[in-house]
């Protein structure tokens, strides 16, 4: 039950060994089936030649290019566990990872290398470094040496059940964890989400902007179009707003992954300059709930429905998701095929429709645990239930709203305000590109909305009572900010999450 069995080694049975999986955008650079296998089995060998042993652990610090699924897939070969991490952290982060994971060898970009250099000599565990492209510094070796005269290993046979991987979380509320995912849980997602909402065929050309070292980039350019023997289309750069827009028109993808920081800023580019002509039949979105006015302005510039997810870490993928034939713009859908979902009040009661609770799934394709968070692991993995930390509102139609993180969550009045509910009131506002809003306390020591703005056009003379008068009128009038503060940008993960816990530590200061 190895997964690169399935994701790999059956394409050459199958007949597909010559068909293009990768393709780089840029570089031109591309692999073929045939190669990912081959060049999966010789870093599989190079691996077990450096001494490394089933379930050690080997952290990818590597940018989006056709040597991460290589490795990714090598590692699973042998039982070695690949630890794909983060590319925007900074060194205090990757010691704490590289300690916490003690990992044994790390494969790191040369373009990344500096960043993670500072933290190496913090990392006790670690025995090798090897660097992917560019000449290998002190101490390192380069890939091309790391893999020299190595033979290629055969894909070892594995319990379902085995650990195969770890993601680290995005930390949009605080310390990454490992996450520890299991050999089927990949092919989980592709059974669910990849088979019921994607529907892809190997004629599709996949492009995702979430990069591959989070799970959300993870099944988009790797788990889905190897499920099926798709194309994949790489970019190893920053996903700007305009290069998204030339790629897309360049490598003429049939599905594009984004997340909605991205998607807002490429309808307000788009709105200048056009639309990209490809041949697009599904968008979709994760890794924050999408605006209802992002996507139906993105609908009517591209001819193409944005289908809006919610998925975790924890889960590996979307479990909850609009589809092409049951799309509700400003509602995260309804469960994929495959998984329950249940929402729930602070004493762990099922909650009625229209009544907000905490949203609990369960799935095939849930995590093992925590590496070593043995009390957040009891917290979080109930059973079969998997707690998300999401806030959600099930509507008597079975559709679920989105109402904000567990923590993020606040009472005006008695009442519960969302704080997405007010961002989307206020990213409708033609001036506003985004929002994040959280609570702060006035003068009388009382809970009220406080909003950052990142403007989209200049900002007209009365713009705060333009706002204020635009989200009574959407969502209620206790709900509007009392205090709106214009910034330049909002501090996000790499996923495109608001770190909401930033902006209060910035009111508490």
């Amino acid at each position: 039950m190895n997964a690169a069995s399935y994701f790999v080694d059956r394409h050459l049975d199958e007949g597909r060994g010559e068909r293009v999986a990768y393709r780089e955008a840029g570089s031109g650079r591309e692999m073929t089936f045939q190669q990912l296998a081959e060049d999966a089995g010789q870093w599989a060998g190079a691996l077990i030649r450096a001494g490394l042993r089933p379930e050690e652990r080997v952290a990818m610090l590597m940018l989006d290019t056709l040597e991460f699924p290589s490795v990714f897939f090598g590692a699973l070969k042998c039982g070695v566990v690949p630890i794909p991490i983060n590319t925007l952290l900074a060194a205090p982060i990757y010691a704490a990872i590289l300690q916490d994971s003690r990992a044994v060898t790390l494969v790191v970009s040369a373009e990344l290398y500096d960043a993670v250099k500072p933290a190496l000599a913090e990392a006790p565990h670690l025995r090798r470094v090897v660097v992917i492209g560019g000449a290998a510094p002190d101490g390192t070796q380069s890939h091309t040496q790391f893999l020299s005269g190595a033979e290629r290993h055969p894909t070892a046979p594995v319990s379902s059940d085995d650990i195969a991987f770890w993601l680290y979380s995005s930390g949009s509320t605080g310390q990454p964890k490992g996450v520890q995912h299991v050999h089927s849980s990949m092919q989980a997602t592709a059974d669910t989400y990849g088979a019921h909402v994607l529907g892809l065929t190997e004629d599709d050309t996949v492009f995702s902007a979430a990069k591959l070292f989070f799970a959300y980039g993870l099944g988009n350019a790797m788990t889905f179009p190897l499920a099926v023997g798709a194309k994949t289309i790489l970019f190893a750069g920053r996903p700007t707003p305009s290069d998204m827009i030339a790629t897309i028109e360049a490598e003429q993808p049939t599905l594009f992954g984004g997340v909605p920081t991205l998607y807002a800023a490429m309808v307000a580019q788009m709105d200048r300059t056009g639309a990209p002509r490809a041949p697009l039949r599904r968008c979709i979105s994760a890794g924050e709930a999408l605006p209802e006015d992002v996507g139906r302005r993105w609908q009517a510039l591209t001819g193409v429905d944005i289908l809006d997810g919610v998925g975790s870490t924890e889960m590996l993928h979307i479990f909850l998701s609009n589809s092409a034939d049951n799309l509700a713009y400003g509602t995260s859908g309804t469960p994929v095929p495959g998984y329950d979902v249940r929402l729930v009040d602070d004493a762990g009661r099922d909650v009625a429709d229209n009544e907000i609770g905490e949203m609990l799934v369960n799935g095939a394709s849930a995590a093992a645990g925590y590496w070593n968070q043995r009390e957040k692991s009891r917290r979080t993995f109930e059973g079969v239930w998997t707690r998300t930390g999401d806030k959600y509102e099930r509507r008597p139609d079975g559709r679920y709203v989105y109402c904000g993180r567990t923590d993020d969550m606040f009472k005006v009045s008695g009442i519960w305000v969302s704080p997405f509910e007010v961002e989307q009131a206020l990213a409708s506002h033609p001036a506003v590109l985004e929002a994040a809003v959280v609570s702060a306390r006035d003068d009388a020591g009382l809970e009220k909305p406080k909003a950052f703005i990142v403007l989209e056009t200049d900002a007209p003379p009365d713009l705060e009572a333009q706002l204020i008068t635009h989200v009574k009128s959407r969502v209620g009038k206790w709900k509007y900010p009392r205090w709106i503060e214009i910034v330049d940008d909002l501090p996000k993960t790499a996923t495109g999450k608001i770190q909401r816990f930033k902006l209060r530590e910035m009111e508490a200061s």
